[in-house]
């Protein structure tokens, strides 16, 4: 999908099954339309690719065992191949044939043939459960190195040309997150930056953001892990230490990140106590809509939060559009609901059902912008808005307490998955390519959105399922929107069963 002269090209297309098949070596793709001969690389994506393993079958969708994809452009032809992550989560379900390692959303218990011995032991061992290293949602870079990741303390390293799984990495030898998010930003130095959840001993959680350099030489020359250089550039308490907020992603600007604690809160005594309890560790998870969403907003000069303290009523957030500085002002959108009924529509027994707009979604998403005033008039009576940027109805009110709340611009409705010109990235911009998403929780759509004048460009082809799109910028680009956008279609040829 281009920019700036709105063409659509289809590449190709992943048949849509409930356990998808390897294909370990490449295979040449069908296309349509034309490529340019400019766009050369390969793109890598990961996702859910097995639900079930013997008799066995994972309860949400988000479980899955996760699937390596790369499609590598070359000369205006495109190649595709997969390989299933061989994680140890992987290797020990295939052993056993069956599921043996607890996901988000599915627990696995002891086999009901081992003896009593043995499922002791299975129940002791999860008092301090070890997580998943399934890592399903993302591919994030450290230097020179890829590696899959999702939102527990393990990543695996992986080689970008054959799609090899390689070592296994656990983020708690380099920095003490128990937690971390698969949406790190890049800066202009090569740095990648994240964030995680700590959960200490005696109540003390606390979110960690870090910053991992670029892959530097050591004494001998050898390229060393840029890992064991990891800088935690900012620790911030959890607002309740024993039900730290969950989070997807962040926002960053040139001075600034960005990082909004919102009321859907991690139960840590009940995590703790789920396996017991036979319920997974998703129903650890509460939307508390009487409480306020803060927003912490980090200088990376000085290396701690602005010392006024942000709010806005509840929300839920997943993803972050962008965030800008402008006169005195830290601008970020935002995708935002009002309650967290997305993720159990993915449950694997509602992806069954015949969905309708009377028994979806009770939440659409809606983009928001959000502006926060750094700067401003510390005589401002209470009451008043603190916003100065004329471009907005977005306001900031100072209350009697001194804290300041926020409410947002709605910019669109309807969208999911959001993606920029990362040239743009924590600067002002002005389209985002995305998902649109209606009244169920399966995108069938993708866009392209105009922040400035509102104005959006759709498109759709039938019985499809596109994925977020991504940015190639044009190499000899001048505009924001030179770019073509890359997203990976899977054709539905029946309904899950």
């Amino acid at each position: 999908m281009e920019g700036r002269d709105n063409q659509v090209e289809t590449v190709v297309g992943v048949i849509f099954s409930r356990n998808r098949q390897e294909c370990p070596e490449p295979v040449k793709a069908q296309v349509q339309g034309q490529i340019p001969n400019w766009l050369q690389g390969t793109l890598l994506r990961n996702g859910p690719g097995i639900h079930s393993v013997g008799e066995m079958s994972y309860n949400h969708w988000f479980d899955g065992l996760s699937l390596l994809h790369s499609f590598t452009f070359k000369n205006g032809e495109v190649y595709y191949r997969s390989k299933f992550l061989r994680s140890d989560t992987y290797t020990s379900n295939m052993e056993a044939k069956r599921i043996v390692v607890s996901e988000f959303g599915t627990m696995a218990y002891p086999d009901p043939c081992k003896n009593i011995f043995a499922k002791a032991f299975t129940y002791l061992s999860h008092v301090v459960p070890e997580f998943t290293d399934n890592c399903l949602i993302n591919i994030i870079k450290f230097g020179d190195d890829y590696f899959a990741s999702s939102e527990t303390n393990f990543i695996r390293k992986i080689d970008p040309q054959s799609l090899e799984t390689l070592e296994k990495v656990d983020y708690m030898k380099y920095v003490t997150v128990n937690l971390a998010t698969s949406h790190p930003h890049y800066d202009s130095a090569g740095n990648t930056l994240n964030m995680g959840t700590s959960i200490g001993e005696k109540g003390k959680t606390k979110y960690m953001i870090f910053r991992i350099p670029p892959t530097v030489a050591g004494q001998d020359n050898k390229k060393r892990s840029p890992l064991k250089n990891a800088e935690v550039l900012c620790s911030i308490p959890a607002h309740r230490l024993l039900s730290p907020s969950y989070y997807h992603s962040f926002g960053m600007t040139e001075n600034y990140i960005i990082f909004v604690e919102q009321p859907l809160k991690l139960d840590i005594l009940k995590m703790a106590t789920a396996y017991f309890r036979g319920v997974n560790w998703a129903s650890c998870i509460t939307f508390h809509d009487d409480e306020k969403t803060w927003f912490h907003i980090i200088d990376k000069r000085t290396k701690k939060p602005v010392a006024e303290k942000y709010y806005s009523d509840a929300l839920v957030t997943y993803h972050h559009i962008n965030a800008y500085e402008e006169d005195g002002h830290v601008v970020f959108d935002i995708i935002m609901y009002k309650n967290n009924s997305l993720y159990e529509m993915f449950y694997m027994a509602n992806l069954r059902n015949d969905l309708t707009q009377e028994t979806a979604m009770t939440s659409i998403p809606y983009a928001k912008r959000f502006v926060v005033p750094l700067q401003y008039d510390k005589k401002a009576n209470v009451g008043a808005n603190l916003v100065r940027l004329p471009d907005t109805s977005a306001t900031a009110v100072r209350d009697k307490d001194g804290e300041i709340c926020c409410n947002p611009e709605i910019l669109c409705e309807g969208i999911e998955l959001p993606r920029i010109n990362y040239d743009y990235n924590g600067k002002k911009y002005r389209y985002v390519y995305a998902s649109h998403v209606e009244w169920r929780p399966i995108p069938t759509k993708l866009l392209k959105f105009d922040v400035v004048t509102k104005e959006m460009l759709v498109w759709s082809e039938d019985m499809c399922w596109p994925a977020e799109p991504l940015f190639v910028p044009h190499p000899d680009g001048k505009e924001e929107d030179d770019v073509w956008a890359v997203s990976v279609h899977r054709r539905v040829q029946k309904t899950i069963s």
